[in-house]
């Protein structure tokens, strides 16, 4: 955890002394300071939620769930790995997701999304995503196997969701290993998400869940891109 630290305080700016003051831009209200920021809110909504006599598994969803979840996994005395998934896009729109696949083949489909989309290009898409996820997976963990979650208590971690389908395939696929009790924890969500995800958790931490959502980042004060190297580092410190 100490190289965790050390690598914590190389990347984040120095934003203020307060962790919880809520400032405004304009008409954008910012919620969390950076990734950090957020991982230390979770932490503490997660801390009541824990058996002390539990040591949890602490599953931050690439890339930039990782870093939060770092922050929740020494606040908590919890193991730390990522779980990989990726989002199946549109025809034509691959950032707009009709489901999402895991590094276990396991898949989630928006069915609300795939009504006018042929089965052919859906087989299609997952063949394609499932094959970076897996070689993605190899290379933040160096080569090393994940850790097993079989009954042992998962918090799933990511930086804030839209439509979800990228965590509720990686929540399902937690479960389906057989974990204890599993846990999403997000910063940032719209209240839509955060209802349908509780039917694929069995807890649903997000402390903030605006009405008027627009995008994950605009709840954050710095969010930039993170690198696979930046993940790799907090894996395997």
């Amino acid at each position: 955890m100490r190289a965790q630290r050390a690598y914590w305080e190389l990347v984040t700016p120095r934003l203020g002394d307060s962790a919880t003051e809520s400032r405004s831009l304009g008409t954008l209200t910012i919620m969390y300071r950076d990734r950090i920021d957020a991982g230390e809110k979770l932490a503490v909504a997660l801390s009541g939620m824990i058996d002390p006599d539990d040591r949890p598994l602490v599953l931050g969803i690439p890339r930039g769930g990782v870093p939060v979840a770092a922050v929740v996994a020494e606040r908590l005395d919890g193991d730390l790995d990522v779980l990989v998934a990726h989002k199946l896009g549109a025809p034509g729109n691959p950032e707009f997701a009709i489901g999402a696949v895991a590094e276990d083949g396991s898949t989630f489909i928006d069915s609300r999304m795939v009504h006018r989309i042929s089965e052919e290009y859906v087989r299609e898409e997952t063949a394609r995503q499932l094959a970076d996820v897996r070689r993605r997976a190899q290379t933040l963990r160096d080569g090393r196997p994940a850790i097993p979650v079989e009954g042992r208590v998962c918090i799933v971690v990511d930086d804030g969701v839209a439509t979800g389908s990228t965590l509720e395939a990686s929540l399902r696929l937690v479960k389906r290993l057989g974990a204890a009790k599993v846990i999403a924890a997000v910063p940032v969500g719209p209240p839509d998400t955060i209802k349908r995800l509780s039917a694929s958790a069995d807890d649903v931490i997000c402390p903030l869940q605006p009405k008027h959502f627009f995008a994950v980042g605009g709840w954050y004060e710095t969010f930039d891109q993170v690198p696979d190297e930046d993940v790799a580092a907090l894996l395997n410190p």
